[in-house]
């Protein structure tokens, strides 16, 4: 069926629409990923987000039971060059398109996906709404304009859990170390926040050899003390940092008193905490294929990233040491505090999707606790 996505500044793309009808508005960032679109899709951090895929062919692959990062996808909209509506891989249960009608998430394809991602690359990321029941770009337009931003919401309580849990699966050997499992810390126990989590974090730490309970975002700081955990986890999610104050609260009140870890979102709520500002960058990082350079070490990692804020350094350096940079624009990629046991990184170290060049950050946070 034929479709419409207007941006908020009146430029319109055509296409045809599969997954589910109707009208959806969000903000367009692109994904520069080749691969991992299933892991993309299921991604709470993108919640409030429609993603674009600059690799021209989406969905050969089809949709298994095996790779969802969450319950469900959390993106508002999938926008594709050419969507594959055949499966072909050996692990496929279902075809892209039945999943996302399934899940009542709106597709569209035969989109010129190098045009939009140029235009947002030129421009940022501009609010819009694909429609297969308006075809009127003005009055699109207009819809895109009223919509909510991504600092306009909360975006965290939208898919943090609603209760604490224990997570215990861990990553299969064959995908740690070339088969070999890593050394475990057993005895360990960790708090993870839930901003939006994804399940290889929680399979990650726990393959690290640390006990695991998951707690809402909301939870405060004496509620985690009371589990007297040996360290603290800040996951990624969705939006911006500065509408989630409960959980940066908390982490204020947490900060030298236990270990914490924090990754994406979690390494701006504890930037926030520390009392850093934060920026909002023209159009985001989403992809696996980020360079980052580790400062002490001098080694390059290729990493996955999905976030539209980055943090100012130096608004908090007499208390962080800048650790880790981007080496695409040089923002903040990592940062150590200077006397408490604290670090965090802003991409995603758990491999799903992407390169597995950061996973020994997980050892690493180990280490702090143990000493």
């Amino acid at each position: 069926m034929e479709a419409l996505l207007v941006l908020e500044d009146g430029t319109t793309f055509s296409g045809r629409s599969f997954g589910a009808l109707g009208e959806v508005a969000g903000e367009v960032v692109f994904n520069t990923g080749m691969t991992g679109y299933q892991e993309i899709l299921t991604d709470p951090s993108y919640r409030g987000q429609m993603v674009v895929m600059t690799y021209p062919h989406i969905g050969n692959t089809g949709i298994n039971d095996e790779d969802p990062e969450s319950t469900r996808p959390h993106l508002r909209a999938l926008i594709v060059r050419d969507v594959s509506l055949r499966e072909s891989n050996w692990r496929a249960q279902q075809t892209l398109a039945r999943y996302l009608a399934a899940h009542d998430i709106v597709g569209l394809t035969d989109v010129d996906t190098r045009a939009l991602t140029r235009h947002t690359r030129q421009f940022g990321a501009l609010r819009g709404v694909i429609s297969t029941e308006d075809l009127d770009p003005a009055s699109l337009q207009q819809k895109a304009l009223a919509a909510p931003t991504t600092s306009d919401e909360d975006l965290v309580a939208q898919v943090t859990c609603s209760a604490s849990y224990e997570w215990t699966e861990a990553v299969d050997p064959a995908w740690i170390n070339d088969g070999r499992p890593p050394t475990p810390s057993r005895g360990l126990h960790v708090v993870a926040y839930d901003c939006g989590i994804k399940r290889n974090i929680l399979r990650q730490l726990v393959a690290t050899g640390f006990d695991v309970t998951v707690v809402p975002a909301q939870t405060t700081a004496k509620e985690v003390l009371a589990m007297q955990p040996d360290g603290v986890f800040l996951s990624n999610g969705p939006g911006d940092p500065e509408r989630v104050p409960y959980t940066v609260e908390a982490v204020r009140a947490l900060v030298g008193r236990v270990p914490i870890f924090g990754i994406c979102l979690g390494h701006q709520v504890l930037a926030l905490a520390l009392g850093a500002k934060i920026d909002k960058l023209k159009f985001g990082h989403h992809g696996s294929n980020h360079p980052v350079k580790d400062l002490h070490s001098g080694q390059i990692a290729i990493t996955a990233q999905n976030h539209n804020f980055a943090v100012d350094i130096d608004s908090i350096a007499d208390q962080v040491e800048l650790t880790h940079v981007n080496l695409y624009d040089h923002t903040v990629e990592g940062m150590r505090h200077r006397r408490l046991p604290a670090f965090s990184v802003q991409y995603h170290p758990e491999a799903a999707p992407g390169p597995h060049d950061a996973n020994p950050l997980f050892e690493q946070f180990a280490r702090l606790i143990v000493g």
